[in-house]
């Protein structure tokens, strides 16, 4: 009997003990877009025996690892201080959580990161991956609704066939497309009348696949190396020189509020930004806009990316 591409399920669930399989439930249960699961790379190994004929030798599995990539839209839980169910992804990037007040606060993280299971039901085949670790990547774009784009890398667990979970999907409010109306206050570089029309940060996490004998098998997040693009539109050198700040090398702040009803609203911060090569103009609508490229610096521990939900 075939499979139908239009009955597909995520769920995802922070574990307890990084690599044991976390107890998956129906309101675990993610809305995702650009899905590819990929649950198993054996990672072959040939053994290169040497005989007296033609061929190829013996191979033998020498990992099982698989890989998710998906979208999910930036957007609160629908409730202030109740974190978003995409929350739980960013934890296994390298962030921690931390509810304070009416928000939830992520901030990078340097040791207790979190691994998260996944179970993807393919309309009854049951894949699964544990141990998941990996990077994001936001993008917002004028007019468009914004997106965070995870890669998770983790490992194998044997396929079953299984019924599909009855999903919720709660604390995944509707999201607002980025507008003038809807993306406000934008500071670009400690100019606070930029007008934005695109932005993208990559987090660039270094995750090797540690696999040490006596130790257990991991994904581990050996650094954060944030990074990525704004578009603005190019004001006058009076009212912000970036040529100037690329130059002398100094730092400046790159934030926005996206949303402004509360459950509904992300803040990105970054207070630390270096222009980190040559300024490009291009063309939009007949408007000079500039491409800019930055890394998110560190000044002290953790203190690169503030995300902050309310």
């Amino acid at each position: 009997m075939s499979k139908s591409t239009h009955r597909r399920l995520l769920l995802a669930a922070v574990e307890s003990t990084y690599g044991t399989f976390a107890t998956i439930a129906g309101t675990d249960a993610l809305l995702v877009s650009n899905l590819d699961f990929q649950p198993l790379d054996p990672g072959l190994i040939d053994r290169e025996l040497l005989r007296q004929y033609f061929g190829h030798t013996e191979k033998i599995v020498g990992q099982r690892v698989g890989m998710a990539s998906f979208d999910v839209e930036i957007a609160g839980s629908g409730t202030a201080g109740t974190a978003p169910r995409w929350g739980r992804i960013l934890q296994c990037c390298g962030f921690g959580e931390a509810v304070v007040s009416s928000t939830v606060e992520y901030t990078p993280a340097m040791t207790n990161i979190k691994g998260v299971s996944l179970d993807f039901n393919d309309d009854g085949l049951r894949n699964r991956l544990r141990g998941c670790r990996g990077n994001a990547t936001f993008n917002l774009a004028a007019g468009e609704i914004p997106k965070i784009s995870f890669e998770l890398m983790g490992f194998y667990v044997d396929a079953a066939d299984e019924a599909q979970l009855t999903p919720t999907f709660g604390n995944q409010a509707t999201p607002v497309i980025c507008s003038g109306t809807n993306t406000t206050p934008v500071e670009v570089f400690g100019y606070a009348s930029a007008c934005m029309e695109s932005f993208s940060l990559a987090l660039n996490n270094e995750m090797p696949l540690k696999r040490l004998m006596g130790c257990t098998d991991q994904y581990q997040i050996t650094n954060h190396l944030p990074s990525g693009d704004v578009v603005v539109e190019l004001p006058t050198i009076a009212a912000k020189n970036y040529f100037a700040q690329l130059l002398d090398r100094s730092r400046g702040e790159i934030s926005f509020q996206h949303g402004q009803t509360a459950g509904n609203i992300v803040d990105i911060t970054m207070q630390h930004c270096s222009i980190s090569g040559p300024i490009t103009y291009n063309d939009s609508d007949g408007v000079q806009m500039a491409t800019i490229p930055y890394e998110a610096e560190s000044t002290a521990a953790n203190n690169q990316i503030k995300i902050v939900v309310k």
